[in-house]
C-alpha cells in the first residue's frame, strides 16, 4: 500500500473519505433520527434523471442531478404536507419517474456515455481535484449550519410537535435540512455511485447506535467509524482487484455485524456473570 500513497489518484481517494466522512456523519445522523432512508433512496435514484438530462443536454450531469435530487426532494415533502399524498406513496412516484426520464435521455443521448457507470457503481479512484473541493465547501457549510442550529436540528429530527409548540421554525429547518440531504446524496455519487450510496449514509451510524443514543454521540462516533471503514476499505482494494467501493460497503457492513453481535455477546455474559 506504501507505493500507492505517492500517486496523485490514491491521494485523492484518501482525501474524499476523510471529507465525505464528515458530511455523511452530519446528514446520515439526520436521515437515520428522521427516519427518512426511503426518502434518500428515492431521492437517489431520482438523480439518474439529472445525469440523463446533463449527457443529453451536453453540460454537467452533477449540476443537473443536483436539481433533480433538490427538486425531488421538496416535491415528496409538498405532496406529504400539502396534498396528504402517504409519504412512500411520493417516494414511489420521485423513485420511477427520475429512473424513466434518465434511461429515456441516456437512451437519446448520441454515442456511449463513458462516465454512466461510475455515477452507478462508483469509482472513488476517479476523485478529482474539482470533486474534492465540491466535497469541501459542501461539508465547511454543513458543518457551519449545524453550528448555528444545532438545537432546532436536533429537536426537529426527534420530535417535530414539540418543536412547533415551542414555536420553532420547523418548516424552515426542514426545508433546509432536505435541501443539505439531496445535495449530500448528489456529491457522493461519484464517490460510491448510485447503488451503494444508501450505505454511506446509514451503516456507520447504524453502528455507532450498538454503542451511543444521543445525536451528538452518534454523529461523532459514525464520522470515526465511516473513516476508518474507508481507509481500511482502500487499504484492500490495494491487495486484491475488486472495485473500491463495494469493499468500502462490504468493510462497514463487517463492521456492523462484528460490532451488534459482539454487544450481544458481551450483554449475555454481563448478564449472567
Amino acid at each position: 500500500m506504501v507505493e500507492f500513497l505517492s500517486y496523485s489518484f490514491f491521494q485523492n481517494a484518501i482525501a474524499g473519505v476523510a471529507i465525505i466522512s464528515v458530511a455523511a456523519a452530519m446528514i446520515g445522523t439526520y436521515i437515520i433520527a428522521r427516519r427518512l432512508v426511503a426518502i434518500s433512496g428515492g431521492i437517489t435514484h431520482a438523480c439518474f434523471g439529472g445525469l440523463g438530462l446533463g449527457y443529453f443536454l451536453g453540460i454537467s450531469p452533477i449540476a443537473t442531478a443536483a436539481v433533480f435530487a433538490v427538486t425531488s426532494a421538496l416535491g415528496v415533502e409538498w405532496l406529504s404536507e400539502k396534498h396528504r399524498v402517504r409519504e412512500d406513496s411520493a417516494i414511489a412516484v420521485v423513485w420511477s419517474v427520475g429512473m424513466a426520464v434518465g434511461v429515456l435521455l441516456v437512451f437519446l443521448t448520441p454515442g456511449f456515455v463513458p462516465e454512466l457507470n461510475t455515477f452507478l457503481f462508483g469509482n472513488i479512484l476517479t476523485i478529482s481535484k474539482g470533486d474534492l473541493a465540491a466535497f469541501a465547501i459542501y461539508t465547511i457549510i454543513s458543518g457551519a449550519f449545524f453550528a448555528w442550529k444545532f438545537r432546532e436540528i436536533v429537536a426537529c429530527a426527534f420530535d417535530p410537535d414539540f418543536a412547533r409548540v415551542n414555536r420553532l421554525p420547523v418548516k424552515w429547518i426542514n426545508m433546509a435540512m432536505t435541501v443539505l440531504v439531496a445535495l449530500c446524496i448528489v456529491l457522493t455519487i461519484r464517490l460510491v455511485g448510485i447503488m451503494l450510496l444508501m450505505s454511506m449514509i446509514s451503516l456507520p451510524q447504524m453502528t455507532a447506535e450498538v454503542f451511543v443514543r444521543k445525536f451528538k454521540g452518534i454523529m461523532l462516533l459514525s464520522g470515526g467509524i465511516s473513516l476508518v471503514c474507508g481507509l481500511c476499505g482502500l487499504a484492500l482494494a490495494t491487495m486484491v482487484d475488486v472495485p473500491c467501493s463495494a469493499l468500502i460497503v462490504g468493510v462497514m457492513c463487517g463492521a456492523y455485524f462484528i460490532c451488534r453481535v459482539g454487544k450481544g455477546l458481551f450483554t449475555k455474559s454481563t448478564r449472567r456473570a
